[in-house]
């Protein structure tokens, strides 16, 4: 399938893809491949505001009925998964079952989100005053802007869209300026679900607005946006957060991750070393939950790095439609650019590189392939610490647990972490207080591929924010405390005697 045939598929209208100023091109070879309007600040602020009209008519429907709106966009995903699969796989890399995966995301989280919509309930609190009742209730809060990076291109607006809408809320889309034909097929299925969902009108529930960090910035600013959520860099995040506190808004926030995986002497290394390998080549590179740190006791150093070489020279690199390929391209010359500073830096800082070159550049000399690179070091240097989003795999010695732990909590970011090791004393210590400082924290499985289940999101520069799983639905509604009195007396809190 092209991308003609997977956007007719979709129902997208071709000019939205084939008549705008903002060009969007396949990393699988550098071409073209659509070119989408862009919305202007004053667009963006009627966007919102049909989003808000939107809102007050959406929240007034039961939420086990809104529900049911998320359920027929599942159902349109199912039928539309391979379609959407292999376009998240050309416009930004992704190889195919990875791009498959992606769409199944989708499928579970919105299957999550239904039966979520019949479990928004709040408490009922003992009351200290006699004949009192008093409760939490939770409300919608209204527009949620949700802004979202090139290398998950629809799970992520998924994860925060079902959830929001489930809860009342209206929802707009500004997706990276690298994946806009994403965007406009998922928005396209969505549409078809609200035809089908039909007995209220549903225009502008669901939004996309493409552009630059101009349009995002105008959505950011907004007042009657009073939740952004933003997936993207640390750099990113820290405009979104200023920028949305200014203003008493709310932010969700997903930024940076450098996450390690630490292999311990009892550890299961065949078992290790599949889930490093694809931790660190993954997607190549480009997930927020990468392994970029390698922590290897001494013990097992030289034979777990001989093992991973090895590993690394049988990866299939290539074109991502093709079924045997492991590993496709970076998204653009810049990230290959970055990539290689960092391996720059990496040997100034006494590194030992292997590995990282471009790779079939005469096949495809407009686009970026590596080979993936491991990098040996004897300490964790200033560039360990900087999240490069590349396939590079900083490995460490340590000698004992306590070492380890310190080196994995040793950068500004705090996403994903993992261990291996069959020692339960080692595996409890890691999930403990003394452990990871990472919102996700593993035992014998990788740092990459969470499952929706539970709520995905980390510490320091990653942001705080949490989506998916468990009580994450608080972050895209309001608590409301009531207190009743159905007695005939009027006490006051904390014993306050106010008599007239």
């Amino acid at each position: 399938m092209n991308i003609e045939s997977i956007m007719q598929q979709c129902g997208v209208d071709p000019s939205t893809y084939t008549q705008g100023v903002l060009a969007t091109y396949s990393p699988i070879d550098g071409n073209e491949i659509g070119q989408v309007a862009v919305a202007s600040a004053g667009q963006v602020t009627a966007c919102i505001s049909e989003a808000h009209q939107a809102f007050l008519q959406w929240r007034t429907i039961p939420a086990p009925r809104r529900g049911e709106l998320i359920r027929l966009f599942g159902d349109e995903l199912r039928q539309h998964k391979l379609a959407l699969g292999q376009l998240i796989s050309i416009e930004v890399g992704k190889i195919r079952s990875e791009g498959i995966g992606e769409v199944q995301e989708m499928i579970d989280i919105c299957d999550f989100a239904v039966g979520l919509s019949r479990q928004l309930h709040g408490l009922t609190i003992a009351s200290e005053r006699p004949g009192h009742r008093m409760m939490e209730c939770w409300h919608p809060l209204g527009v949620v802007g949700i802004i979202t990076a090139f290398n998950f291109p629809m799970a992520v607006w998924a994860w925060n869209a079902a959830l929001a809408l489930v809860c009342g809320n209206a929802v707009i889309w500004k997706p990276s300026e690298k994946a806009p034909l994403c965007a406009l097929a998922v928005q396209s299925l969505f549409n078809r679900a609200c035809e089908r969902f039909g007995a209220v009108s549903l225009n502008a529930l669901s939004s996309v607005i493409n552009g630059d960090h101009i349009t995002g910035k105008a959505l950011v600013n907004n007042s009657h946006v009073p939740l952004i959520s933003a997936t993207g860099s640390t750099g990113m995040g820290q405009q979104v957060a200023t920028q949305v506190a200014a203003r008493f808004g709310r932010s969700l926030l997903e930024l940076g991750g450098n996450n390690a995986l630490i292999v311990a002497p009892s550890a299961d290394l065949s078992l290790a070393l599949r889930a490093i390998v694809f931790g660190a080549v993954g997607t190549a590179g480009q997930r927020c939950t990468t392994t970029r740190r390698l922590i290897v006791h001494e013990s097992i150093h030289d034979k777990l790095i001989s093992q991973l070489k090895h590993a690394y020279q049988q990866l299939r690199i290539g074109d991502p439609l093709q079924s045997e390929t492991l590993v496709g391209p970076l998204i653009d010359r810049a990230a290959f650019d970055a990539m290689q500073v960092a391996l720059q830096s990496a040997s100034q800082q006494g590194g030992n590189v292997w590995g990282g070159e471009r790779v079939l550049s005469e096949l495809f000399p407009q686009a970026y392939y590596v080979r993936p690179a491991i990098v040996t070091l004897s300490a964790q240097t200033d560039i360990v610490k900087h999240e490069t989003f590349a396939p590079i795999l900083y490995v460490l010695k340590y000698q004992s647990i306590e070492q380890a732990i310190a080196l994995n909590n040793d950068v500004p970011q705090g996403l994903s972490s993992a261990i291996f090791t069959t020692d339960v004393r080692e595996a409890e210590l890691f999930m403990s207080s003394k452990g990871s400082d990472c919102g996700i924290a593993n035992v014998n499985i990788g740092t990459s591929g969470a499952e929706i289940g539970g709520a995905f999101g980390g510490e320091k520069q990653t942001g705080g924010g949490r989506e998916s799983g468990t009580d994450s639905w608080k972050s895209y509604m309001r608590r409301s405390t009531n207190t009743i009195n159905y007695s005939n007396d009027l006490p006051l809190a904390q014993g306050v005697n106010f008599q007239l």
